[in-house]
């Protein structure tokens, strides 16, 4: 399997509060996109880990093509 798998074809809006560590999906195997649930176990994946420092709205890439992980950078529309 080649990975990451597309797992959207649009960014996912959500509230990140302040100072919450989360874990994105990579891999695009996780059924709690954006974020990670472990899917990408037995593989050369793993999830961005990140700390929110203040609490923001943002697009959560689910394409696995940003280069501004975890957040989208428009990659989907390519």
């Amino acid at each position: 399997m080649d990975l990451p798998k597309r797992a959207g074809n649009s960014p996912v809006k959500i509230t990140l509060e302040a100072d919450k560590k989360y874990a994105w999906c990579s891999c695009g195997l996780s059924e709690k996109q954006p974020f990670c649930d472990g899917k990408h176990k037995g593989t050369a994946m793993s999830p961005y880990v990140f700390t929110n420092e203040e609490e923001t709205t943002r697009h959560m890439c689910t394409c696995k093509a940003t280069s501004n992980q975890p957040f989208c950078d428009g990659s989907h529309n390519k």
